[in-house]
């Protein structure tokens, strides 16, 4: 049986890579396990426990409420605008400062794939006009789309806290450290690298790929652009204790205070900004809801077909493998399958709850399996954000991919260190 499972993960994990549907897979392959298992209910009770897991539907659903209004108000293309105008002006930064820019932002806007289209349709033409190659323009872009991790609605954050039973913020406080310095990292790495192979100037545009135009010229309101941040900077400033205040505001009443500034400030249609906030939520439950219970499935099959136990029986006998597998096992899918949240959220139900007996905590191991899953994605040429970027340069995504490599396979050992 176990090698059963382990032929139907690689079965799972070859079909990720071939990009058919994940949920669909994960699904799928879970109920296959269970069923072989000889207790196919426990992938469907897997299911229906992973439907309504109150803190990942509040923190999820209204950060992405949130992020949907900011679109309809335009305040996120203030926010890209005014930070864009601002790397122009000091072209030594041009290339660290779009990754570190695209980070930031994609806190606010916390999506990857979404965060690559919005900002890469600014940041890019910017670079390549410039005289940046496109291929670094579009690396510079999408070393910069693990940001979400200092989101309090990126899926892994109250995912971990719930299994560790600590605050959402309790959970970006541990890893947020570790999420600059890699970002840090990626940025000079790219950097670097742009050095060596000369791509850092003497570019004209038309000679060689093609990149998308940067569209009309667009002046940004700084009380706009700062709307999109003013949630985080709530929680933050509750969750470090420097307004008391603030102490009792949890994620969706941030987000609702952030949603109320900007009708407030843009003057927006409030039915239209309501409506805007719902779609966000039913696309979020949808869409990022959806891969959490279909993950809850595949590992709800692994446990009925004995594969979770078989893990963490080896684990706990060789402890030494442990920080490498919660690290490099993460990092490597996300490589291969082009997705971090899949296999960083089938590892976290799988083996993060079962920290303590490995010498870890549940929120250092859980951290370390999402970081370096996002950051072995930030490195696959056949992620969705590779694609966008790679698209907007009008290159090829694995000529994006290798130029983050070397930044994302440093930075993923630091972290490791750092986090274990």
């Amino acid at each position: 049986m176990i090698l059963l499972g382990i032929a139907i993960i690689l079965a799972t994990i070859y079909l990720l890579i071939k990009q058919y549907e994940t949920r669909m897979v994960l699904f799928t392959s879970g109920v296959v396990m269970a069923t072989l298992g000889g207790n196919p209910l426990a992938a469907f009770n897997a299911f229906a426990k992973s439907m309504t897991t109150a803190g990942l539907i509040e923190a999820i659903c209204s950060v992405m409420g949130f992020a949907f209004v900011m679109k309809y108000t335009e305040c996120d293309k203030h926010l890209i605008h005014l930070v864009a105008n601002a790397l122009t002006k000091i072209r030594p930064l041009l290339i660290p400062g779009a990754t570190l820019g695209t980070f930031a932002i994609n806190i606010a806007l916390p999506t990857a794939a979404g965060v690559s289209a919005a900002v890469g349709t600014i940041f890019i033409p910017i670079l390549v006009a410039a005289g940046v190659h496109p291929a670094t323009a579009a690396a510079a872009v999408y070393a910069g789309t693990f940001g979400s991790m200092l989101s309090p609605g990126l899926a892994h954050n109250p995912f971990v806290a719930k299994i560790a039973g600590v605050n959402v913020m309790d959970v970006i406080r541990v890893h947020s450290k570790a999420d600059v310095v890699a970002v840090l990292i990626g940025a000079a790495s790219i950097t670097l690298v742009a050095y060596l192979l000369k791509e850092n100037k003497g570019y004209v545009a038309g000679t060689g790929a093609g990149v998308a135009d940067g569209g009309e010229r667009f002046k940004p309101k700084p009380l706009f652009a700062v709307i999109p941040i003013l949630p985080v900077l709530i929680l933050v400033l509750g969750a470090t204790g420097i307004s008391p205040v603030l102490q009792k505001v949890g994620v969706p009443h941030a987000m609702l205070i952030g949603v109320l500034i900007g009708i407030a400030a843009t003057r927006k249609n409030p039915t239209q900004v309501t409506k805007a906030f719902f779609d966000g939520m039913g696309n979020a439950y949808g869409s990022i809801l959806g891969i959490i219970i279909a993950a809850g499935v595949f590992v709800g099959g692994m446990e009925a077909i004995g594969l979770v136990k078989a893990f963490i029986t080896m684990l706990v006998s060789s402890t030494a493998l442990v920080k490498v597998a919660a690290t490099f096992g993460p990092f490597l899918l996300a490589v291969i399958s082009g997705t971090g949240d899949a296999v960083a959220l089938a590892f976290n139900q799988a083996v993060t709850p079962h920290a303590a007996q490995f010498g870890l905590t549940v929120v250092n191991m859980g951290s370390v399996a999402t970081l370096s899953g996002a950051l072995g994605r930030t490195m696959s040429p056949i992620s969705g954000s590779a694609i966008i970027c790679a698209s907007i340069a009008g290159i090829s995504p694995l000529q994006v991919a290798k130029r983050n490599a070397p930044g994302m396979i440093i930075a993923v050992v630091v972290i490791m260190f750092m986090l274990l």
